[in-house]
């Protein structure tokens, strides 16, 4: 429930200048079409700038580049960095009740740090260590000799395979697998053999996992994601795959085993990774590309197979023109033809 402020409270919080009445009482968060009388908006992105003037909201968190008279404004550098700030201070996330349930099975030898909250229905196995104020949502498995970080949060129905290492504060959404076999198969279409799967997957503090995402166990050694890095909703993860730090992967992308992603790579929903490639740091990947081949640091690349973003960019404005192109080189092969025939009759 969120707890009424007043704007100046709000502005001192998120690091913003007031342009307005401070004392405006504020009760609410809400997007800048449903806001009203008491609430507090944003415009984060420049096309909603027009609606300013249209809002309700008795305040606007805005950029330094906007200065409306006639509004409550709180002037920030990053409109979106100051909402997540302002909804941390008016929905603050709730304290779980700590504690072990009895209707939870716990292996023998495992450790249980302090203010461990493990709700019914889970289970850990033996030799499992879970570390101070985590959190274990109902259906969460653990394998044997699991490590679960310091303030982890698992949500519903997460499984973590055999041996595998959560950091501190890291968050998996429910129906996240972490551990399951790299899908590895000698003479695959033959004999299809199935190669044992002996690695982990080790997840660095402060990643965040999204819901139904799964990420293999290596064939050998770790499927490694890095420190800070955050995976959305249906992402599949490949054995022996390498995601560096601050990383972020949008929906439904696949990497296929053993790539290498660089630090700060961003990419796009649906997009496609093929195996044993590396993608340099600071790369961004557009949404369905169909990488092929290694990536260097700094780049940026969109279609399927990927290329230079500006020269898909060039190739997608010529598609809609086409049927156009067609009919006028028809016509020039027309032309063309006619030409031909008449200087073949002037040698005759």
């Amino acid at each position: 429930m969120a707890i009424n402020r007043e704007l100046r409270e709000i502005a001192e919080h998120i690091g913003g200048t007031i342009s307005g009445d401070g004392d405006v009482v504020i009760k609410d968060i809400r997007g800048i079409d449903d806001a009203r009388a008491g609430d507090l908006t944003f415009i984060a992105n420049p096309q909603y700038r027009k609606k300013l003037k249209e809002t309700k909201a008795s305040a606007v968190i805005v950029s330094s580049e906007i200065r409306e008279s006639g509004k409550n404004l709180i002037i920030v550098n990053d409109p979106y960095i100051a909402l997540t700030k302002a909804l941390a201070l008016f929905y603050p996330e709730g304290r779980n009740p700590t504690g072990i349930s009895s209707d939870a099975c716990i292996g023998e030898d495992a450790l249980i740090g302090e203010d461990v909250t493990i709700y019914p229905g889970v289970y850990v196995g033996s030799g499992t260590r879970i570390g101070k104020g985590a959190i274990l949502h109902p259906g969460v498995s653990l394998g044997n000799g699991v490590v679960i970080g310091e303030d982890a949060v698992l949500y519903p129905n997460v499984t973590i395979y055999r041996r595998c290492i959560i950091g501190n504060r890291v968050i998996l959404h429910a129906g996240v697998v972490v551990g399951s076999d790299g899908f590895g198969f000698a003479h695959p279409g033959r004999d299809n053999m199935k190669v044992p799967q002996t690695g982990i997957v080790q997840i660095d503090d402060e990643c965040e996992i999204g819901a139904n995402t799964t990420i293999d166990r290596a064939t050998l050694g770790k499927t490694w994601i890095k420190r800070g890095t955050k995976v959305d909703n249906l992402v599949q993860i490949a054995h022996n795959v390498v995601i560096g730090e601050n990383s972020v992967i949008v929906a439904q992308v696949g990497i296929s085993g053993s790539t290498k992603l660089g630090k700060s790579v961003i990419v796009g929903g649906q997009a496609g990774i093929v195996g044993h490639i590396e993608i340099g740091n600071n790369v961004m990947i557009a949404a369905q590309s169909g990488v092929h081949e290694g990536i260097g640091s700094n780049n940026i690349v969109a279609g399927s197979p990927h290329r230079p973003h500006r020269d898909w960019l060039r190739t997608q404005a010529c598609i809609a023109k086409l049927p156009e192109m067609r009919k006028t080189i028809k016509t020039l092969s027309q032309k063309l033809a006619i030409l031909e025939k008449e200087l073949e009759d002037l040698k005759e």
